[in-house]
């Protein structure tokens, strides 16, 4: 049975989706969360625990691209399912790891190459197949799944660490997993039309260009995230070094991706009038004034307040690159190209998370990491700001649609 795009099956899959991406999200979180306990079990220094999370990121942007490689030929249902069984048998392997660089491996090989990276690139490519009317806030609900995922699991985790130790909690968490992702995986066995055309406003004027286009958006995605992953990874850490405790660090990642949350929804409405590039733009501008306000704003009640509008600002930045994507490349690619950059963002946090934590210990502060953040920031601002003047291009000699 085929089901037409905007149709009431579209929303039921976008809630399936965005449950898949919320239950799984934990897989990108857990390694930030444990961070000071996995610095104190293994004896290493702060960039030697923000490397599982490195890592895992690294290995759930490889995993992106093969996972959207086989979802455009397959579905998205067979991947997911493979996904669901890996992320919980991930969750496991750390658990019994005797080492350090057992749990990386772990954390990288299992949980994020195999297990979490369907959870994101391919789970959006999947669901902007089924809407093109109201695409952009379907797209930005089954993006947020993983901000969901980074407001519900820190605090429950965090006191599950404390009750019964991070190793037992690693169990629980890949039991439950599996448990809830394999049912929910079975219902998106329907696979949507490709017969879309994509919007002709850039492949027309820029026939050879679209090359340069894929390019300069994986590097966006990149810039932005490393940005990106100053407050979100190293948050909880920031705290603990101020003496307000890592519990109020869980807080502020959770109030954090919570207001990510908010944005999203709200940037997917705008995209929805304005389009992906406006919504990049706007996303990058507020992101680049966000981190600015962490330099001064120290203070418990300003850490709150701030890492709220960090939520607010950021939110919609990466939905944006898929929008962007849809509207400039065939339905058929959306698996592959729609991972292959919302990969860059990926590893983009990576990147950041584990720059942050060498220019820590270098430092012995985190301003410069948010400097260093701030200079990303603006190469994000610089091709969002590209991407509007090229849409303002004239478009003489352009084809028509067919």
């Amino acid at each position: 049975m085929k089901h037409a795009p905007d149709s009431s099956y579209s929303w039921f899959r976008m809630a399936v989706s965005l449950a898949l991406a919320t239950i799984g999200g934990i897989g990108l979180w857990a390694a930030v969360i444990t961070l000071p306990v996995i610095q104190k079990e293994f004896g290493i220094d702060r960039a030697g625990a923000s490397v599982p999370y490195t890592m895992t990121m690294i290995g759930f942007a490889l995993g992106g691209v093969m996972m959207g490689r086989l979802a455009d030929r397959f579905g998205i249902m067979v991947p997911m399912f493979v996904g669901t069984l890996f992320l919980g048998a991930g969750f496991i392997a750390c658990a019994y790891a005797p080492s350090y660089w057992t749990f990386v491996a772990a954390q990288a090989g299992i949980i994020g190459l195999f297990g979490v990276a369907t959870t994101f690139g391919p789970l959006v490519a999947d669901i902007s197949l089924w809407f093109q009317k109201r695409r952009g806030i379907a797209v930005a609900i089954v993006a947020s799944g993983n901000y969901l995922a980074g407001t519900i699991w820190p605090p429950f985790l965090t006191y599950a660490i404390a009750q019964w130790g991070w190793r037992n909690s690693y169990i629980v968490i890949g039991i439950i997993s599996v448990a809830l992702m394999l049912p929910l995986s079975l219902l998106l066995r329907p696979r949507a039309s490709l017969e879309e055309r994509p919007a002709p406003a850039s492949l027309s004027r820029e026939p050879n260009g679209t090359p340069v286009l894929q390019g300069l958006l994986i590097f966006a995605g990149l810039a932005c995230c490393v940005a990106m992953s100053m407050p979100q990874v190293h948050i909880i850490a920031y705290c603990a070094d101020l003496g307000y405790g890592t519990a109020r660090g869980a807080e502020m990642l959770s109030l954090m991706l919570g207001f990510g949350v908010i944005s999203r929804f709200a940037s997917g409405m705008l995209a929805d009038k304005i389009g992906g590039v406006g919504t990049l733009i706007i996303g990058s501008m507020l992101q680049c004034l966000a981190l600015l306000f962490y330099i001064p704003f120290d203070g418990l009640t300003s850490l709150y307040i701030v890492s709220a509008f960090f939520g607010l600002a950021q939110g919609g930045i990466v939905p944006s690159y898929a929008l962007i994507i849809r509207d400039n490349f065939p339905a058929r690619q959306a698996g592959f190209r729609i991972s292959l950059v919302l990969t860059s963002t990926v590893m983009g946090m990576a990147l950041g998370g584990w720059l942050s934590g060498e220019i820590f210990d270098a430092t012995g502060s985190y301003t410069w990491a948010f400097l260093h953040g701030i200079g990303w920031n603006l190469c994000n601002m610089a091709i969002a700001l590209w991407l509007v003047f090229r849409n303002r291009a004239p478009t003489m000699g352009a084809a028509q649609p067919a």
